[in-house]
């Protein structure tokens, strides 16, 4: 006997523990300010070699480390409030398919910044995982035909919407390329995560 299973994350919004799931949040965002003292400490030397350098081998480990590392306090701060509220949102399936969120974009982001970022440069970060998260958001209660999850897309939208032109080549010193990749990666991450998640699982 077979019968569909119930989609019983589909339409969440908030994770299912959130002071846990906040807690979480909090840590992640302190390990990043640990980062940046370790990295001033060192003269910079973290940021350096940790982060993407384009299409070089040596650059390949940045692709785990650079979004763990920053350019400046200033940079640091701009990113905060949205990993912190992004990260806390996108925990609404569980931790385990935060992870797997997370790690779908960390990884397809930055491979795609190494394969096709600029020259002669090093890139650092967090903000295509933010993008990726915010992307992720956006998208997924349309992948899931969530009312809820649409609702709330449509608040930070009209909350963080401004910050998609970062997706475009408008300020050289910033990277659009992690911007636009992360994105992409969280629009993937959606379309998994819904098709994950809809009914068609199998009981005997």
């Amino acid at each position: 006997m077979t019968a569909p299973v119930a989609p019983r994350r589909l339409n969440r919004v908030l994770p299912p523990h959130p002071v846990s799931a906040a807690l979480t949040m909090l840590v992640f965002t302190a390990a990043l300010y640990v980062v940046e003292v370790l990295d001033l400490a060192s003269g910079g030397t973290l940021e350096r070699e940790g982060g993407i350098v384009s299409r070089e081998p040596d650059g390949l480990d940045g692709i785990v480390f650079s979004p763990l590392l920053h350019g400046s306090w200033d940079h640091l701060w701009a990113n905060t409030v949205p990993f912190l509220i992004f990260g806390f949102l996108a925990m609404a399936g569980g931790i385990g398919q935060f992870v797997m969120i997370t790690a779908t974009i960390w990884v397809l982001g930055g491979a795609a910044v190494w394969a096709f970022g600029p020259d002669g440069v090093y890139t650092v970060g967090a903000s295509g995982v933010i993008f990726g998260w915010l992307a992720f958001l956006l998208v997924r209660g349309f992948f899931a035909r969530s009312v809820k999850q649409i609702l709330l897309a449509v608040v930070l939208f009209l909350i963080w919407g401004g910050v998609l032109w970062g997706v475009l080549p408008t300020d050289p010193h910033v990277s659009w390329q992690a911007h636009l990749f992360g994105a992409l990666a969280g629009v993937l991450a959606a379309w998994l995560v819904a098709r994950a998640d809809r009914p068609g699982a199998r009981a005997h």
